[in-house]
């Protein structure tokens, strides 16, 4: 269960945590009343949804990463290129 996640997109793993956490609140209103057979499955639920949370942060910043144009990576980096340009040594 824990790599299942891995393979889906990433609006497949937004339905899924929200799917999850509807469930995760039933689950705590059911333990609240005392209907709850595995009480171990909220922390299963818990879980599983850092886990999609993680993966979807990951997905963003891999997204906002391709967006981004690469940046001049020498050493010093805007004022080394900016006396380069006047210039300076």
């Amino acid at each position: 269960m824990k790599n299942s996640f891995k393979n889906l997109s990433y609006p497949e793993l937004k339905t899924k945590r929200d799917e999850l956490k509807k469930k995760y609140m039933e689950f705590r209103f059911k333990n609240v009343i005392g209907h709850v057979d595995n009480p171990l499955q909220k922390r299963i639920m818990r879980r599983q949804i850092a886990r999609l949370n993680t993966l979807i942060s990951a997905n963003e910043k891999l997204e906002q990463n391709k967006a981004q144009p690469e940046k001049d990576s020498s050493a010093g980096g805007r004022k080394a290129n900016e006396r380069k340009a006047r210039g300076d040594k």
